[in-house]
This record gives C-alpha cells, structure tokens and sequence, in this order.
C-alpha cells in the first residue's frame, strides 16, 4: 500500500462494492457487513478503502476504470444468462433491466 498513491480506485470485486450490494445482504440476510479499512483494488493494489469509489467520475486510476468496465459487462452477460436458466430467480424483463444499469455503468467507466 502506497501512502502517496493519490488516485481513486475501485474495488477488486466492484460489482459487490458500495452502499446497494451492502443493502441487499442486509434486506437478504439481516447482517450489516463492515467495510474493510484495506482492500484490492481493480489494478492488483492495496488501498485505504476511503480512497476507493464505485461511482466511475470518482475513479482516476485508468487500469481500475478498465477493470470496473470490464467487471460490469461481464456482470450484464451474466444476469442474462440466469434470466434464460429454467426457474431463474429473475425474469426476463428484470435481467434486462439490470443488464441496462450494468452496460450504461461500464460505458460511464471507458470514458
């Protein structure tokens, strides 16, 4: 860890990262997980976690943007795929819809 890196990061695993991944385990499970003081990030460092984001116009570290565009489309194939599984939790409509947010997310990080 770098204590003179000044770039935001993301996540490693930025499709579980921030506040609404946190609200679905607690609606799902009832456990509020902590956030971690350290994590990997997208571009194999260890930061602070303060001195990551989810959010792309935070991130100023070019691999962890191209990680965070990579994550979320692979995250929009992945909905799609589960919508087209019999007995997906998930139905068509509201794959697509998720598949939307995620592309429209990963856009917003290659550019």
């Amino acid at each position: 860890m770098s204590e003179t890196d000044p770039h935001i990061h993301v996540e490693q695993k930025v499709t579980q990262a921030g506040a609404a991944f946190r609200n679905v385990i607690v609606s799902s499970l009832g456990l509020v997980p902590d956030a971690p003081s350290v994590v990997t990030t997208g571009c194999g460092l260890r930061v602070p976690y303060a001195m990551t984001s989810p959010h792309p116009e935070s991130v100023t570290c070019l691999a962890c943007r191209e990680h965070a565009h990579r994550e979320h489309l692979r995250f929009a194939e992945q909905v799609e795929r589960l919508s087209r599984m019999p007995g997906a939790p998930v139905t068509g409509d509201q794959a697509a819809k998720v598949a939307r947010w995620a592309r429209d997310l990963a856009k917003r990080f290659s550019g």
